[in-house]
């Protein structure tokens, strides 16, 4: 059985993407859908793109980011279902098809998260391989993720509104993750479909990719400290990364004490704690491998276990610190 599913995109001066990714949303081969934009206040000429679809633009007179959005997204959707994705992903021609199939198969209050395809739509180096690092860290725990994101998460309505939506006041990002936080205490099972998948548009660069991992890492680290999860497995805030920072200053230690003391010792142990961090993160580095070859697999490695962590280091004591200044002015 179909069930009517409402499509629910978020834009936010998306005119690069949204075209697309409006495009690709009505080239599905499924026959019960709707699509809902919520324009949140764009200054570009978003609306002007959107307008060109048969969806439903509903056009926010303030910017008020994107958990607004999508919960007025669902105020003005009719569908059973909600799919929500993102303004700069692409669904696949059998994305609705496959979310549809998975939710009526599942349990009752079961929320069902898709992934991004291992190629995004950009194939340039920094690009893909945040792709496959998002693909690989959302599906190595499918049966049990920590939670889903909105780029391909699939609801029905009964229990989003249950729920009581996203949060409107939370960060300016990371509202999914703690939505799914809210629904997992109330009892829904979150449950990952790696068939069910949407293509990125990323257009990531060295300083793209760098700004990126600084500022998850910060605001990640301070929603974690307050949920008490820091040490959680919870998709790229991952174990694997968060022992690839910490080998990443032990290295750097070791390489430090060798250059002063001349103590080949030092060495050997800069030499375990890479074997470490490379074992611990096999999964990651085999998946760069097997997507795209050795060319690609070696330099996306130097990049993750040399230059990534600095960013994410970086962010975590910004993180860190803006926590200790809202406890301060909470005491």
């Amino acid at each position: 059985m179909e069930k009517f599913i409402s499509v629910i995109i978020p834009n936010y001066n998306g005119s690069a993407t949204i075209g697309k990714c409006l495009e690709a949303a009505f080239a599905s081969v499924y026959g019960n859908f709707e699509v809902v934009v919520v324009d949140d206040c764009s200054r570009d000429n978003s609306a002007l793109i959107i307008k060109q679809f048969p969806c439903r633009l509903i056009e926010l007179k303030t910017h008020g980011g994107a958990a607004k959005a999508r919960n007025t997204g669902v105020l003005h959707s009719r569908g059973e279902v909600f799919f929500f994705v993102d303004a700069d992903c692409l669904l696949s021609v059998d994305t609705l098809s496959l979310a549809n199939r998975a939710i009526t198969e599942a349990d009752h209050d079961t929320v069902i998260g898709g992934t991004y395809t291992p190629i995004p739509y950009d194939k340039d180096f920094f690009s893909t391989f945040q792709s496959i690092f998002i693909h690989y860290s959302e599906i190595k725990n499918s049966g049990r993720p920590d939670y889903i994101a909105t780029h391909a998460m699939v609801i029905s309505a009964e229990t989003f509104r249950k729920a009581g939506g996203f949060n409107e006041g939370f960060m300016p990002i990371l509202e999914d993750v703690e939505f799914s936080h809210r629904l997992n205490r109330g009892g829904c099972r979150l449950v990952m479909d790696p068939g069910i998948t949407v293509r990125h548009i990323f257009n990531f660069t060295f300083k793209r990719s760098i700004l990126n991992a600084y500022r998850k890492a910060r605001y990640w680290t301070t929603y974690s400290i307050v949920n008490g999860d820091i040490l959680a497995d919870s998709g790229t805030a991952s174990r694997e990364l968060k022992v690839n920072g910490i080998a990443y200053w032990a290295c750097l230690l070791c390489s430090l004490l060798f250059v002063l003391t001349g103590v080949a010792a030092w060495l050997f142990l800069l030499a375990v704690f890479v074997g470490l961090n490379i074992f611990v993160s096999r999964g990651l580095l085999s998946e760069f491998y097997k997507t795209r070859g050795f060319q690609f697999a070696l330099p996306a490695a130097l990049y993750y276990l040399l230059l990534y962590p600095a960013p994410v280091w970086v962010g975590t004591a910004a993180g860190l610190t803006a926590y200790v200044r809202q406890r301060g002015k909470c005491g």
